[in-house]
């Protein structure tokens, strides 16, 4: 079992890519690794691509709005990309909003969109 999503220092972006199902403790331990990496790094933006994601329930809903949060205070912007529409959905659902982040459709757009943020 893999305790720790890759996080990779692009220019003055995070990326990570979500390619495994996550579970609570590997959500907090991103939300850690992700904002001790933007604090060591002075990192301008994080992409966050769930597009392996079938399934969010509300914890890890709650987590990529507290990274966002995090992000914001440490002086970055928050990009979710790939975004299953029944994920979209469930995030409707549970009434989660996810403020202060951003989405778009794939990475590249995704890039674009800090690019100019």
């Amino acid at each position: 079992m893999q305790d720790r999503i890759p996080i990779l220092h692009m220019s003055n972006f995070l990326l990570v890519t979500i390619q495994v199902d996550m579970h609570d403790r590997l959500a907090l331990q991103l939300q850690d690794d992700l904002t001790a990496k933007i604090a060591d790094t002075g990192a301008r933006g994080v992409l966050i691509d769930i597009s392996s994601l079938e399934m969010v329930d509300s914890f890890i809903g709650r987590v990529l709005g507290n990274i966002s949060s995090m992000s914001r205070v440490l002086d970055a912007k928050t990009v979710v990309v790939g975004m299953q529409p029944a994920v979209a959905i469930t995030l409707v659902e549970l009434g989660l909003s996810l403020p202060g982040i951003l989405t778009a459709l794939n990475v590249s757009k995704g890039m674009e969109l800090l690019q100019r943020a």
